[in-house]
C-alpha cells in the first residue's frame, strides 16, 4: 500500500496511477475525435475531474494531492497511451497549478477558493508587456502555445516589466480565464487535440499579489509561505520540462503495444516471412525499441526521484546536478521519439494510413518532442560545459 501523508519519504501515488489507467480506454475510443476537433472533448475533462487528477498538484491543505514528480510523470505517461493530447493537457493544467502553488498565499487563495480543481493553463515566457499601474499591472500582449487554454479557468501569463536600470524584468501575472481573448491558431500535424491557441490579453489590470518574479523563481526563490509543501520547491526549469517527458513515455508504450499485437497477424512485406514474429529483423527492431522506452523511463523517473528529494530537502540542486538532471529529462524524451521512429519503420507504410492509431502516435510523438525546451543537444551542451569547466554563460535557465 503507498503511503499518501508521508512527507519524509514520498512514493509513487498507486492509487492515482490505477485511476488514471482505468481512464485509458475511454481516451483510446476518443483520441481520432480529439485530432479531428482539435481540442479535448470534454468528456475526457469530466473523467479527468471525476478522477482527481486535475487536482494532482493543487496543495494538500486547499483539498489536493500535493503529488510527487515521479507520481504526476507516471499518471501522465499512463494516460498517453489512451490519447497523448490529453495527456498533455493535464501535464500542462497541473503544472498551472504547480506554478501558483509557488505564488503567494493570497495568489493561491484567489485560486483554490471555489475548489481544488480550479485549472491554470500556462503561458510564462514573458511575450507581453507589463506597466506600473495604481495597485498593480497593466498586461498586455500575445502568448502563443498555451495548451488547454480552452478548459482553464485562470491563465499564467509572462510579461517584461521595465526595471529601475532600464532593463526588462520578467514576471509572471494570473489573470482570470474570461479577462482574455482565445485566437485559433493551432493548426499543425500533431498534438492537435491539445488547442494550444494563442493568448491574447489588452489593457488587463492585475493586482500586485497575482504576479511574482520569473527571475527570482528561476533562482530558487518562491513566495509561498508553506516551507513544508515539497513539490513547490523544485526548480522551475526542471518542473516546466518534467511536464513534457510523460506524454513521451506513453506514446511509445502505447506504440510497442500495437507493434507487438499485430506482429502475429502480419507479413514481412517481400519476403518469405508469413509472421512478422518470425523475422529477425524485427526481433531485433522490437528488442531495441523496447530496450530504448526502458531507459527513457529509468533516465526520466531517475530524475524525478532526485528532483522529489530537492523539493523534500528544499537543499537548491548544485548547478552541475541540475543540468544532469535536465539532460535526463530531454535525453529521455528523445529515446523514446527514437523508439517510436524504429517501430514505425518495423509496422512499414500501412501505419502511415489514416485509419492506423500508429501514424497518430507518431505525429504526436514528433511534434511534442520538438517543443524548445526539450532540446537534448542544447542540454547537453550545457550539461557538457559544466563538465569541462567551461567558464561561459548558459544558455538556458537552470
Amino acid at each position: 500500500m503507498t503511503t499518501l501523508h508521508d512527507r519524509t519519504c514520498p512514493t509513487i501515488d498507486a492509487d492515482l496511477v490505477a485511476r488514471a489507467r482505468e481512464l485509458v480506454p475511454l481516451l483510446a475510443f476518443n483520441a481520432a475525435r480529439a485530432d479531428r476537433e482539435r481540442r479535448i472533448p470534454n468528456e475526457n475533462l469530466t473523467e479527468l475531474r471525476d478522477a482527481g487528477l486535475l487536482r494532482m498538484m493543487t496543495p494538500r491543505r486547499c483539498g489536493g494531492h500535493e503529488a510527487s514528480f515521479e507520481t504526476k510523470i507516471t499518471v501522465v505517461s499512463e494516460l498517453a497511451r489512451g490519447c497523448a493530447a490529453t495527456s498533455w493537457v493535464l501535464a500542462l493544467l497541473t503544472g498551472g497549478a504547480w506554478f501558483v502553488g509557488m505564488m503567494n498565499e493570497q495568489a493561491q487563495q484567489d485560486v483554490w477558493e471555489n475548489g481544488p480543481d480550479t485549472t491554470v493553463a500556462v503561458a510564462v515566457p514573458p511575450s507581453g508587456t507589463a506597466e506600473i499601474v495604481d495597485g498593480g499591472y497593466r498586461v498586455s500582449g500575445r502568448w502563443p502555445y498555451c495548451s488547454g487554454v480552452e478548459h482553464s479557468d485562470w491563465v499564467l501569463l509572462g510579461a517584461r516589466l521595465e526595471g529601475p536600470d532600464g532593463q526588462p524584468a520578467p514576471i509572471v501575472t494570473l489573470v482570470p480565464r474570461d479577462q482574455v481573448d482565445i485566437e485559433d491558431t493551432w493548426h499543425v500535424t500533431g498534438m492537435r487535440g491539445t488547442g494550444s491557441n494563442t493568448v491574447v490579453a489588452t489593457g488587463v489590470t492585475v493586482p500586485s499579489h497575482r504576479t511574482i518574479s520569473l527571475g527570482a523563481v528561476e533562482a530558487g526563490h518562491v513566495d509561498t509561505p508553506f516551507v513544508d509543501e515539497a513539490p513547490y520547491h523544485v526548480p522551475l526549469t526542471l518542473g516546466a520540462l518534467s511536464d513534457l517527458t510523460g506524454p513521451q513515455l506513453g506514446l511509445a508504450r502505447a506504440a510497442l503495444d500495437l507493434v507487438i499485437d499485430n506482429a502475429a497477424r502480419r507479413g514481412v512485406s517481400a519476403t518469405t516471412y508469413s509472421r512478422q514474429t518470425e523475422a529477425p529483423t524485427v526481433q531485433v527492431a522490437v528488442a531495441r525499441a523496447a530496450s530504448s522506452i526502458d531507459t527513457a523511463q529509468a533516465l526520466v523517473l531517475t530524475a524525478a526521484q532526485e528532483m522529489d528529494r530537492a523539493g523534500r530537502t528544499r537543499v537548491r540542486p548544485a548547478l552541475l546536478d541540475r543540468a544532469r538532471m535536465h539532460t535526463k529529462l530531454t535525453r529521455g524524451i528523445a529515446e523514446a521519439r527514437d523508439a517510436i521512429r524504429g517501430l514505425m519503420s518495423v509496422a512499414g507504410s500501412s501505419a502511415f494510413a489514416e485509419a492506423n492509431p500508429l501514424q497518430r502516435i507518431w505525429r504526436d510523438s514528433e511534434i511534442a518532442s520538438s517543443h524548445a525546451v526539450s532540446n537534448p543537444a542544447i542540454s547537453a551542451e550545457v550539461y557538457g560545459r559544466l563538465l569541462l569547466g567551461v567558464d561561459e554563460p548558459m544558455v538556458i535557465p537552470l
